[in-house]
């Protein structure tokens, strides 16, 4: 049966314009994507993306403006009954990032790769100089119509 994918994701610049990806292993697969993921039952979107960052980040943020959302048909890349919709918001670090931040792409510790042992899945995250950041980066069709629309407005 097909159904319709919530998903909600935060842009995080810092300080030293610097954009946080996160670098995922995933059934065998690499992306790099903007941080969120999928909207539980019961939540709103900005309560869905705060636990998103806090799960995976242990990070508290804030939710600012509203970015983006899907406005066309996108299949999920992993289950193609199923449709995504996907909404981005601009977010903001409360405290400093405590998990390690890596400095190459999908640079996973011991530990991170015996959970995809176990999950199927795992991440890490980094910063990307403003400069150095674009669409060609991130691997999602709706993150790259994102990267150009923020780099548009830059």
């Amino acid at each position: 049966m097909s159904q319709i994918i919530v998903r909600v994701y935060g842009l995080l610049i810092d300080e030293q314009e610097q954009v946080l990806v996160s670098d995922e292993y995933i059934r065998g697969n690499y992306y790099t994507k903007f941080p969120g993921g999928g909207l539980e039952f019961g939540e709103g979107l900005r309560e869905g993306l705060t636990r998103e960052f806090q799960e995976e980040m242990q990070l508290n943020i804030e939710v600012l403006d509203h970015l983006y959302t899907t406005d066309f048909f996108q299949r999920s890349a992993f289950n193609p009954t199923h449709q995504i919709l996907s909404v981005y918001y601009r977010v903001k670090a409360l405290e400093p990032i405590q998990v390690p931040l890596r400095k190459t792409p999908f640079e996973f510790d011991p530990e991170q790769l015996d959970t995809y042992s176990k999950t199927g899945q795992t991440e890490s995250f980094r910063f990307i100089e403003w400069d150095d950041f674009s669409s060609e980066i991130l691997s999602l069709p709706i993150d790259k119509i994102v990267a150009d629309l923020i780099k548009s407005r830059s």
